[in-house]
């Protein structure tokens, strides 16, 4: 992946942001909604495709409204784009199956015993 060639490819929106700011709040449409279309991507080769439709499905969206600056705001969404793309395309060691250790099971019967014993020493006593 591209990130070059992602950030080329990312549309915005843009609209009012909310919050405080007072008068400049209210008035500039800082507030930036970031797009990415996965299926239409040319930055992303076919596997990585696959993998991230299977992950966030077609269209990568992120929204940023944390600054005063709309520039600002647009970079913030694109990296978040970008951190969203990286994180599908990483691949997951397959877990490997294990058995218990001797000592693990021999805590757990342990700790079952201890416990039991502490049910039985508040019972009534028997008459």
């Amino acid at each position: 992946m591209n990130e070059e060639l992602v950030a080329a490819e990312v549309a915005f929106r843009f609209s009012r942001s909310s919050g405080p700011g007072g008068q400049h709040a209210q008035k500039s449409s800082t507030r930036v909604e970031a797009l990415f279309d996965v299926a239409e991507s040319a930055a992303l080769s076919v596997s990585e495709r696959e993998r991230v439709l299977a992950k966030l499905g077609p269209v990568v969206r992120a929204i940023a409204q944390d600054e005063r600056s709309q520039l600002r705001n647009r970079e913030l969404a694109t990296g978040r784009i970008v951190a969203q793309l990286k994180e599908a395309l990483k691949r997951r060691r397959p877990r490997t199956a294990t058995k218990p250790t001797l000592a693990s099971r021999e805590r757990r019967l342990d700790t079952k015993r201890k416990a039991g014993e502490t049910k039985r020493l508040r019972r009534p006593p028997a008459e």
